[in-house]
């Protein structure tokens, strides 16, 4: 099943049985938390991965017009400022977009190779969606992570594609996604299997 989602705001998110989406301990030496590199071996260099896989990392990397992310998920510097840091992902990250990071201290933009640039939001997850989808114009938000920005904009109900990787891991403790939720407003439109991750689409319920 495929459908044009390029003006829509999507998430996808990698997540153990047990609704962790990253382990505990996040740090400069375990960016995803004690084990969290488990939830995401389907997408990994050097794994062998089948058809399933590579289809769910395609609608990871489809292009977006803007991102909207949390400050853990851009790095593991905490409260101001205090040293130099530009993301994990060297110096052409894969958004090649703008990309919108919440955050309670003032940074100036940082802008990368390949066409993204890091904007640092004070004001709070709703002014930064509505400037990425202003910035997008219409070619679609993406909410990048982490748990808590992803909780955020479903509460705000501004999702309407919700992908799920679900790794057969349990990790006990860490950052769960759908913590303080009541429903869950989403129905399954395509499940993919492999040896590494079931990948479950799912499109907003639209009364």
């Amino acid at each position: 099943m495929t459908e044009d989602t390029t003006t829509d705001t999507t998430c996808h998110m990698s997540i153990s049985l047990d609704g962790f989406v990253a382990g505990p301990d996040q740090s400069l030496d375990h960016p995803l938390g004690v084990r969290g590199g488990e939830l995401h071996t389907w997408h990994m260099p050097g794994v062998e991965v089948g058809e399933a896989d590579r289809t769910a990392a395609s609608w990871l990397m489809r292009p977006r017009g803007a991102y909207v992310m949390g400050r853990n998920m851009f790095g593991p510097v905490r409260g101001t400022w205090d040293e130099p840091w530009e993301g994990w992902w060297g110096p052409e990250p894969p958004y090649h977009a703008p990309v919108f990071v919440l955050t309670h201290h003032e940074h100036e933009p940082i802008e990368m190779a390949g066409g993204t640039t890091f904007h640092f939001v004070t004001e709070g997850f709703d002014t930064a969606y509505a400037r990425a989808v202003e910035t997008a114009d219409g070619r679609g938000v993406d909410i990048a992570g982490g748990a808590s920005t992803v909780r955020q904009a479903l509460a705000a109900d501004v999702v309407d594609e919700l992908t799920l990787d679900i790794a057969p891991v349990l990790l006990g403790s860490g950052e769960r996604l759908f913590d303080g939720s009541q429903s869950f407003g989403f129905e399954p439109v395509e499940v993919l299997h492999s040896p590494l991750t079931t990948h479950v689409r799912y499109r907003r319920v639209r009364g």
